[in-house]
């Protein structure tokens, strides 16, 4: 639980790449008092300065958790289709339909890759996009977070609890 008792939101990144995007969405979880879950392998070690440098003094503030891979992770936390939502440029729904008033889970895949396809096919009723013209391949991993990160901020009134 967060501050006053409100659910945080958890942010999954599968397998990500670049420490310098991790960093900037520690601090992006930092502000928002959400959790970061690290899905493992790893394109970087979370010791290298690239990613404590992104995060800057907020790192130590960061509740983060590494997970060897995917199953290990929902031995622990469960799929529930009201509390996990994935999001992929393969994504048919936009991301503001998602239903974020409850927290939970969100999932962002490798910045090269995404989600794999398995995961977008197993969890199809819970995929979004962010809404793009049409010449644009994707936009930058911790752009997507924090738009969707507080759009369901937004949505749930989390902030209502922060001391403005």
């Amino acid at each position: 639980m967060s501050d006053k008792g409100v659910n945080p939101f958890h942010i999954v990144l599968v397998e990500p790449q670049i420490p310098q995007n991790t960093g900037n969405i520690g601090r992006l979880c930092v502000a928002s008092g959400s959790v970061l879950h690290l899905i493992h392998p790893l394109g970087f070690s979370t010791s290298q300065k690239e990613l404590k440098r992104a995060g800057l003094d907020y790192w130590q503030s960061l509740s983060v958790y590494e997970w060897q891979n995917l199953a290990a992770f929902w031995e622990s936390h469960p799929f529930d289709a009201q509390q996990h939502f994935f999001f992929s440029t393969k994504a048919k729904r936009l991301y503001y339909d998602a239903p974020l008033a409850q927290a939970g889970y969100l999932y962002f895949g490798r910045e090269d890759a995404g989600l794999n396809a398995e995961i977008l096919k197993n969890f199809a009723d819970n995929v979004y996009k962010m809404p793009m013209t049409p010449h644009t391949r994707s936009i930058n991993l911790a752009t997507c977070v924090g738009a969707v990160l507080y759009e369901g901020v937004r949505q749930s009134k989390l902030y209502e609890n922060w001391d403005l």
